[in-house]
């Protein structure tokens, strides 16, 4: 195994090769290093550390680990293209693999002190045209989902409004949210959370793609019924709470 250490958004990586077809990156100021046994289920399961898990296409698995609980989440494509493809996905380069791609994104958010998941380590597996993809990053403690808290105890106007000042931090620094999706915001007694950022990227603030994120996130909503009081109260009710909250960003 051999390794090469640089820097990138403000933080530390260090890149660890395990033979010619498989890469890892890691953040070594998380956790000193990170064996291929890290991206094996018969490892944890075998030390008592691997819990089932949820959500997401592929679903994920927590797990104890030496840099706290953890969630190990294994790259799977959506849609009709799954049925062919699965989990693979054409190779371009190790930098442009899902995992690396994701890991690097999330180090260099947590550097501009937006409230994502730690980084913890990503591989990569190349087999010819194509690879497979995986991301581990630290838990957020004791979080449930926005979609969660909607279908426990209902949504009121002050998250809703935390939630959209949140959304208008990460837009203020030009991020973009493949996903924006009730799954993917998490809500604890800290603050609040996005989490997932699979095809996520940094671009210049635009008015139209930031209002893209909101309008997948209010459809997200619907879906999950925020409006079974009529789309008339939800529309002058929890949404417009978040978007005041998003119109007046962070500082609301």
């Amino acid at each position: 195994m051999s390794g090469q250490g640089g820097a990138m958004g403000g933080a530390t990586e260090a890149v660890i090769f395990d033979g010619s077809d498989t890469a890892i990156v890691l953040d070594p100021a998380v956790v000193p290093q990170a064996a291929p046994d890290w991206f094996d289920a018969g490892h944890w399961r075998a030390l008592g550390a691997l819990r089932s898990g949820g959500g997401g296409r592929g679903g994920v698995l927590f797990i104890d680990t030496p840099a706290g609980e953890c969630v190990w989440r294994h790259y799977r494509r959506g849609g009709a293209v799954a049925r062919a493809l699965d989990d693979r996905y054409l190779w371009r380069g190790r930098d442009r693999s899902r995992g690396f791609a994701e890991f690097r994104l999330l180090q260099r958010l947590r550097a501009l002190q937006l409230p994502v998941p730690v980084a913890v380590a990503a591989r990569v597996r190349r087999s010819g045209w194509y690879y497979r993809a995986d991301l581990i990053t630290r838990c957020i403690p004791a979080a449930r989902t926005m979609a969660e808290q909607l279908a426990a105890t209902g949504l009121d106007e002050g998250l809703a409004a935390r939630i959209g000042a949140t959304i208008a931090a990460f837009h203020r620094h030009g991020v973009y949210h493949a996903d924006l999706n009730a799954h993917n915001v998490l809500v604890n007694a800290q603050g609040i959370h996005l989490i997932d950022f699979d095809r996520g990227a940094l671009r210049p603030p635009q008015t139209a793609w930031q209002q893209g994120n909101l309008a997948r996130l209010k459809r997200s909503l619907l879906k999950l019924g925020a409006a079974r009081d009529g789309a008339e109260a939800f529309e002058r009710g929890l949404w417009a709470a978040l978007l005041r909250g998003y119109r007046r960003g962070p500082q609301a």
